[in-house]
């Protein structure tokens, strides 16, 4: 039986690649995407680098992430709300509630442990890359405490 088009790229994607895949959107500052990518080795898309995905609306960052396969990373509390942004058509998403940039380091790098497999458990993370989108259909809201409940 064939797959959908959707279905297999979603398969050869996966197939490629083992590190958690992120939409930053334009709310994300330049630093922490530096560090998402440098430190923690996801494979992040920033909006800000791309002149079609700068100045689009949220409920757009949201169609892209799912449709990129990308758990979306953001500081807009907008995203929390279920009436405009349903669980069930996301592709996971993230909303830091965080003030400084020491604890926003900290937490992802909880997420990256604690969701996306960290690369102590390379086999987790390998397990996570061939299933989907790890917070697909859930949101996070990631705050200070958060990693200690």
């Amino acid at each position: 039986m064939m797959g959908t088009l959707s279905s297999e790229f979603k398969s050869c994607l996966q197939a490629v690649t083992e590190q958690p895949r992120i939409y930053a959107d334009a709310n994300v500052a330049a630093g922490l995407v530096a560090f998402m990518r440098d430190r923690l080795r996801w494979d992040v898309l920033f909006v800000i680098e791309h002149d079609d995905l700068r100045r689009a609306s949220d409920q757009e960052h949201n169609r892209v992430a799912r449709r990129l396969l990308r758990t979306l990373i953001t500081f807009d509390r907008d995203f929390l709300e279920n009436k405009r942004f349903r669980p069930s058509k996301n592709g996971g998403v993230v909303v830091m509630s965080v003030p400084d940039q020491r604890t926003r380091r900290r937490l992802l790098q909880s997420l990256d442990r604690n969701i996306f497999g960290g690369p102590v458990q390379h086999e987790r993370r390998k397990a996570l890359a061939t299933s989907t989108i790890p917070l697909e259909g859930r949101k996070i809201d990631v705050h200070p405490g958060w990693d200690e409940q």
